[in-house]
């Protein structure tokens, strides 16, 4: 091989870390599940593509299911689904979620809604401007914003929105915002 050629393939080399470098920064990433506070939406061990771009320039949308920074330890990684926009009243009462006063009819969270460990109700709190509510599609088995450890979620620790399953290949699929949470109106 000659000195050029062993060049041409280094450059190479350093130019295609370089930009998977700023795609995996800016663009898009690969996340894994863990754990089971997204069943039965999505699964332990499944491999997602996060998208990282729209929430530049966007407002997270009701349903979107996210993965943003844990607020007590910024090096670990969450996914929950969008509940509550800002301004939105929340509130769990009966094992049913309420946004803005109207019930949801959730058909594709696994078991009822309650508040926390210690209180079947939860609310109503109102997601205050800058934040979300995020909630777990497993509501028996997700830390998520009904506890102060996680809390609202601020849009600065959204890392981006999960767009497709891309394994285990048999499970391919994009990650689809549930009907009843696209019909709810902002206050």
């Amino acid at each position: 091989m000659a000195k050029s050629e062993i060049r041409e393939y280094i450059e190479a080399l350093i130019i295609s870390v370089g930009l998977a470098a700023l795609i995996i920064a800016f663009v898009a990433q690969s996340f894994l599940v863990e754990g089971s506070s997204m069943e039965p939406s999505l699964h332990h061990g499944q491999r997602l593509l996060v998208e990282k771009v729209t929430y530049r320039f966007t407002e997270p949308k009701r349903g979107q299911v996210v993965v943003f920074r844990y607020p007590g330890d910024q090096r670990r990684k969450f996914i929950k689904r969008v509940i509550g926009l800002p301004g939105d009243e929340i509130a769990i009462k009966n094992g049913f979620l309420y946004v803005n006063g109207l019930r949801l009819d959730e058909n594709y969270i696994n078991g009822p809604t309650y508040g926390t460990y210690s209180a079947p109700t939860f609310g109503p709190v109102l997601v205050p401007e800058g934040h979300y509510f995020v909630l777990g599609d497993n509501r028996r088995n997700s830390d998520d914003s009904r506890y102060p450890d996680v809390g609202f979620v601020p849009k600065k620790n959204l890392i981006g929105r999960a767009l497709v399953v891309y394994w285990p290949l048999g499970q391919i699929g994009s990650v689809k915002i549930p009907p009843v949470l696209e019909r709810i109106e902002t206050p």
